[in-house]
């Protein structure tokens, strides 16, 4: 099932994801480092969504207290919550 996410305080804007089984199928990002965010979305797709968290949440971006790859694990934590 496909699911969207609005970042907060990154480059990227939003993050849109496909899950199956508790696997994270695809992830989208728009806006933000092009580049760095296809290999981040191409690591992650086919992992257990909980693996994905256990390694992203945390990662800092710069002075800013988050980052996209910590955006996309507050997303999956969300899912798992039921707020998505």
């Amino acid at each position: 099932m496909q699911y969207n996410y609005k970042t907060q305080g990154t480059c990227s804007r939003n993050i849109t994801l496909d899950i199956e089984d508790n696997k994270l199928v695809s992830v989208s990002f728009f806006g933000g480092c092009n580049g760095n965010l296809k290999g981040i979305s191409a690591l992650c797709e086919g992992m257990d969504v909980d693996d994905v968290i256990e390694k992203l949440q945390g990662i800092t971006c710069g002075f800013k207290s988050t980052s996209c790859p910590d955006q996309l694990a507050t997303a999956l934590k969300a899912y798992k919550d039921g707020k998505l």
